[in-house]
């Protein structure tokens, strides 16, 4: 019978690195989005990307388009505790929301850099005890109350109005589904070589 082939403690952190690498880069990834990619693009506002076919008056549900970096980043955060630990997922979090701030518009930089703070800290006290349990049951649960979370906390600060949280929710929402097969995919891959959860 052949041995069970295991990951090495490098390979382990390397892969760690490149999941807080791409954490990190959703930040400006969005910002940049924010001001260059959309199906509407008005000067001194957001651009727009349709979210849902059906929103209100029979248009489409729009969001501005650096909402799925935001929801990207909420699963990067888990897979980055998963290899590197809870400690450097908290470091993490709190040097993207020192960059969020950096980024961010002279008018959000108090919205963005707070509600990435609460969001991602939410994200990740909800996705601890559930990890064990299941990886993509615990980055499911736990990105739905950060997306939540965050897109509460901007919208309230930004703008004092939840009237756009349908959208940012929606266009969040599925960039963490669509991220569902690849964290289940390295959920059976940890299985296979025998890899606990950090």
């Amino acid at each position: 019978m052949k041995p069970r082939p295991r990951m090495t403690l490098t390979a382990r952190k390397a892969e760690g690195l490149a999941y807080f690498l791409a954490f990190i880069a959703c930040i400006p990834t969005a910002n940049w989005m924010m001001g260059h990619v959309g199906t509407v693009c008005i000067a001194g506002s957001p651009c727009l990307l349709p979210v849902f076919p059906w929103g209100r008056d029979g248009h489409p549900l729009m969001a501005p388009s650096g909402v799925a970096m935001v929801g990207l980043a909420l699963v990067l955060r888990d897979l980055v505790q998963r290899r590197l630990g809870l400690g450097v997922s908290a470091l993490a979090v709190l040097a993207g929301a020192a960059l969020s701030a950096l980024l961010a518009p002279p008018s959000l930089v108090l919205a963005s850099a707070v509600a990435f703070l609460l969001s991602e800290f939410a994200d990740l006290a909800v996705y601890t005890p559930l990890a064990r349990r299941g990886l993509v049951a615990a980055v499911v649960a736990s990105s739905a109350v950060g997306l939540i979370v965050d897109s509460i906390i901007f919208l309230w600060l930004a703008f004092g109005s939840l009237e756009f949280l349908p959208g940012q929710i929606v266009g969040k929402a599925w960039m963490v589904l669509f991220s569902v097969p690849c964290v289940g995919w390295l959920r059976r891959r940890d299985a296979r070589l025998g890899i606990a959860t950090v």
